[in-house]
């Protein structure tokens, strides 16, 4: 047990030595223990409690719920799409080159990072998607893919947030503030009923669309690779790899989703 706890600690003092001092009295940000804690509850529920619990029971029905949960998402989104933007992307102040973080307190720079808080926070948030597939039965939606890029998330962005909390690498959550405020928008439109479901024929863009994110991301965090810019060089490797995993996972998913089918649609023909 003591020496459980010496590693503890010897995690806090790390991290308050090399974290970023504007987030020293910020809750969860001392140390990645309760984001990887939360995240792997969540990885049990999914896979192993959740679909124990609903065995024997009948699927609650959530129309209403989903529909406020979606607009807020939507909401969110569209706020995190705003704040990221304005705080370098969209006035001029950063580069798609390369982009130091800002540790300064600078209204821009702690704009940027009050932003990155609420994008860590979202991700937490996101975990209501899994909840309500299970408590709905939805089993099927619980893929690896689900379960595996839900989870990665929290964590990642716990350790941007704490050591990088701007500059290069809020491209990525950029761009993922756009994808969601799209995708909320089609599960909100597509929660209204078959009157507004037939309008949605886009449902299999927005895998594209995910794909396509990915693709930016990785150019353009390994552009890094070959441009001197002080920005750490481990988050360039982090980010350009997590950008191909879901390329690869989403990708695999497209071609079982709508390649398959489609060639199926073509032999019933």
């Amino acid at each position: 047990m003591g020496q459980i706890l010496n590693v503890v600690n010897n995690i806090h003092n790390f991290f308050d030595e090399h974290g970023d001092p504007r987030l020293a009295q910020v809750p969860m940000m001392s140390s990645p223990i309760p984001t990887i804690a939360i995240s792997l509850a969540y990885i049990y529920f999914a896979k192993f409690l959740g679909p124990q619990l609903m065995k024997n029971r009948k699927p609650f029905q959530l129309k209403k719920v989903i529909l406020v949960y979606n607009l807020l998402q939507v909401l969110l989104s569209t706020y995190l799409f705003y704040e990221i933007g304005m705080s370098g992307w969209f006035t001029g102040e950063y580069s798609l080159r390369c982009q130091p973080v800002d540790y300064s307190n600078e209204p821009s720079a702690l704009r940027m990072l009050h932003a990155a808080k609420w994008f860590y926070i979202a991700k937490f948030i996101d975990f209501s998607d899994t909840i309500f597939f299970v408590l709905r039965k939805k089993f099927s939606h619980v893929s690896i893919l689900h379960v595996i890029h839900h989870s990665i998330m929290p964590v990642s962005i716990w350790f941007g947030l704490k050591l990088a909390p701007g500059g290069h690498g809020t491209f990525f959550a950029l761009l993922n503030s756009f994808v969601h405020l799209v995708m909320y928008s089609y599960y909100f439109l597509s929660v209204l009923g078959p009157q507004v479901q037939k309008y949605l024929w886009w449902k299999k863009y927005l895998t594209g669309l995910q794909m396509l994110q990915f693709l930016c991301v990785i150019v353009h965090a390994f552009q890094l690779v070959l441009i001197d810019c002080n920005f750490p060089r481990v988050f360039v490797w982090v980010i350009g790899l997590h950008g191909v995993l879901f390329f690869l996972l989403f990708s695999n998913f497209y071609s079982e989703t709508y390649k398959k089918k489609k060639q199926l649609d073509m032999k019933s023909n």
